[in-house]
């Protein structure tokens, strides 16, 4: 694996992980917060546009921040 492949994947797990995290918070399934976090295209501007500095945070943090940021931006959206 390259150096590009490997620093993808890690995006990926962290941005899955998130998005399961997420949800339990929200008592959601999965699938719905990766739909609800899509219509704000959160994933790709919080999860992966932000990795470099919320990788390094707990996973308790990443759920609570990303759950939060997703109602903010869902109310702020509608």
């Amino acid at each position: 694996m390259n150096t590009t492949d490997n620093e993808s994947y890690r995006k990926i797990h962290f941005a899955v992980m998130a998005i399961e995290s997420g949800a339990k918070k929200l008592n959601i399934s999965g699938q719905e917060m990766e739909r609800r976090l899509q219509e704000q295209d959160l994933i790709r501007q919080r999860l992966i546009g932000q990795y470099e500095l919320l990788h390094t945070q707990s996973l308790d943090y990443v759920a609570d921040d990303i759950a939060e940021t997703l109602i903010n931006w869902e109310r702020n959206n509608d």
